[in-house]
């Protein structure tokens, strides 16, 4: 009688193994050893916790905690200056993780410093996949009714976004991707998302926010940035 209980507890053990694991008790794991480590920069007045859910879901997948990189800047300075902060930040991320290129994704105005980034300061030869959430690539009048330098540049018909819109809008060898909600209400207008080159994707009725936590996007995203 006690080997079907010892059988039961060892297979117990190991279920409770599994649900532990990176990749979960179904052991679907997406992560592999030419996986780039994951660049992740919030929008104006967003925080590194914007992107707590969308970490998880990696995390889940398999991707290690030393590959997720959730970064932290003051929103409201010139993009332009984030953008150089960025650089150094992908500069420390390669040396820490020993990998060749990162993969950058992006909410919001966090697009923009990552473009001007690529394009402007040698980026895009450091960048696999690009990718945008609800980015103001165009400009955004809800931009109108703020005065941080940031929120200048997010105007529609900026002197910055003139300047980084021109001519080739996806520079260099990234694969960029966009993706965006008809119901971002702080994204006006709607096709401001969309760049020129890029593989441009529209979600369901979702708020420019829940862009970062939907489960949908999450396997889109992953499955661009991972292919």
């Amino acid at each position: 009688m006690r080997k079907p209980v010892i059988a039961a507890l060892v297979a117990a053990v190991v279920l409770a193994l599994q649900a532990l694991s990176p990749a979960g008790a179904a052991g679907t794991s997406t992560y592999r050893s030419t996986s780039h480590p994951v660049l992740f920069v919030h929008g104006y007045n967003g925080s590194a916790q914007n992107w707590d859910t969308m970490v998880s879901r990696f995390k889940n997948d398999g991707w290690p905690v030393s590959h997720l990189d959730q970064w932290q800047y003051d929103s409201r300075q010139s993009n332009a200056t984030t953008a150089r902060q960025l650089a150094a930040e992908v500069g420390r991320l390669l040396v820490s993780t020993g990998a060749s290129k990162v993969d950058v994704v992006t909410h919001s105005m966090g697009g923009l410093s990552s473009r001007h980034y690529a394009k402007n300061l040698g980026g895009g030869a450091e960048i696999d996949a690009w990718v945008s959430l609800g980015g103001p690539n165009h400009g955004t009048d809800t931009a109108n009714g703020c005065l941080d330098a940031s929120c200048y540049e997010m105007r529609i018909g900026s002197d910055f976004l003139t300047a980084l819109n021109s001519g080739d809008e996806t520079p260099g060898s990234p694969r960029y991707a966009t993706w965006w909600s008809p119901c971002d209400a702080v994204i006006n207008p709607d096709s401001s998302v969309s760049l020129a080159g890029a593989d441009n994707r529209q979600t369901t009725c979702l708020g420019h926010n829940g862009l970062l936590t939907d489960a949908t996007v999450y396997t889109q995203v992953r499955d661009l940035i991972n292919s």
